[in-house]
């Protein structure tokens, strides 16, 4: 048996299975691969269009708002246009809207259409967990671990590739970088189109009938969706307020040449969390052991942080929180296809996903109001810890459950 093979035989997967991952993983970086072409080019962006710090801030911030809100959106155009062909309309605004965000070259034309390449991210976003639930309900951790290593692959290809590839290839032209990293989202979209063809005509017969007839809304009286929430809620409260609060915290210490070494530590051991959990999905998805593990390892990583004194460290325990947010986020987003009927899952989607964003936009302003008041640096960590203990108190929620059951059954 050749190595591909025995492979393929590991994970009991058949071809039509992986080119199903294959377009799960792109459709996972098309979902940050426009976004994250923003920062490496702020500067010329500041410079051209006279932006002040304020600005940055709006259009830092801009699609995070985005994201929690449109994700009702996506529920709703899914309920009422079925799950393929809300994930290319998804994509083509991205592609769009992502690409236009130079035209013009004005303030509003920029933040106009920032917002719109938010809205079609938001989109995608519950039509993903839907489709992993048809295609993987059985392996739906895994499916969500393949997706999440594409926005994580997705979020360093254009951090990291655009200033010293993609501008000298445009010459210098912001305008024409957001151009070329929406490229890949538009082929996403022609090849999506290509490969489900028929299974998306297979899928409006059957299964949209029943979307529609659950509606959009979600049902904010299921506990389930507030938990689960929380807990995405938690894993994004980890990886934002580090991400945002390291530099200044190791520029507090006297550290600023650390300051690169602490964000690729932070942002690259995501990757072997979610090889991890693609590895292990049948023992860790549905089940509330990693949850309160995480949540035990978060709180130990935070103070480790704050107390090491060495820089190294420091970059260390911020990797560690890297690796519990991307676990957590992986096998929060793994719940929706296994704890909800399928016809469900966009709903319910889009509830955790708002609430969730929500949190992660508002921890980070208040971590930053935290130290100024009290003017100690460590201080802007304490809602990081904070969210550990409420990762452990809110991971009874996540099983035993008919997910959980489920999946041991199989």
């Amino acid at each position: 048996m050749s190595t591909t093979n025995r492979f393929t035989a590991k994970f009991n997967l058949s071809a039509r299975d992986w080119g199903a991952l294959f377009l799960l993983w792109l459709t996972g970086a098309s979902l940050r691969i426009t976004m994250l072409a923003v920062p490496p080019v702020l500067p010329l962006i500041r410079q051209d269009l006279q932006l002040t710090e304020r600005g940055v801030g709006a259009l830092s911030g801009l699609p995070v708002v985005v994201l929690a809100f449109g994700a009702l959106f996506g529920s709703i155009l899914l309920s009422r246009m079925g799950a393929h062909r809300a994930l290319v309309i998804g994509l083509l605004i991205t592609a769009i809207a992502g690409a236009l965000r130079g035209l013009g070259t004005d303030t509003a034309t920029l933040f106009f259409m920032t917002f719109a390449m938010g809205l079609g991210i938001a989109i995608m976003q519950p039509v993903l967990p839907t489709l992993v639930g048809r295609w993987f309900l059985r392996r739906a951790g895994m499916a969500t671990a393949v997706y999440v290593n594409g926005l994580l692959i997705g979020e360093i290809l254009s951090a990291s590739l655009t200033i010293p590839y993609v501008l000298p290839l445009v010459g210098g032209s912001w305008e024409w970088s957001f151009v070329i990293w929406s490229v890949p989202v538009l082929l996403n979209a022609a090849l999506f189109v290509a490969a489900t063809w028929k299974r998306g005509g297979a899928d409006a017969s059957t299964m949209n009938a029943a979307i529609e007839a659950a509606g959009w809304w979600p049902d904010w009286r299921d506990g389930r969706i507030w938990r689960i929430g929380l807990i995405l809620g938690c894993a994004s409260t980890i990886y934002f307020t580090t991400n945002a609060f390291v530099p200044d915290y190791l520029e507090s210490q006297g550290h600023e040449d650390w300051i690169g070494v602490a964000l690729t530590t932070l942002n690259t051991a995501q990757i072997p969390a979610s090889l991890t959990i693609f590895a292990y999905s049948n023992k860790l998805v549905g089940r509330p052991g990693p949850f309160v593990a995480a949540g035990i390892i978060a709180v130990i990583a935070t103070a480790g942080l704050v107390l090491a004194a060495n820089p190294l460290w420091i970059s260390i325990w911020a990797g560690v929180l890297g690796f519990v947010a991307s676990s957590v986020l992986i096998l929060t987003l793994s719940l929706p296809p296994i704890c909800t009927s399928p016809d469900d899952v966009h709903r319910f989607s889009a509830g955790i996903l708002l609430i969730g964003y929500f949190v992660s936009f508002l921890t980070p302003i208040i971590s930053g109001v935290v130290w100024d008041i009290t003017q100690l640096p460590a201080t802007a960590f304490a809602i990081v810890g904070c969210a550990g203990v409420l990762l452990i108190g809110l991971a009874k929620s996540v099983g035993p459950s008919a997910g959980a059951q489920k999946l041991s059954s199989d």
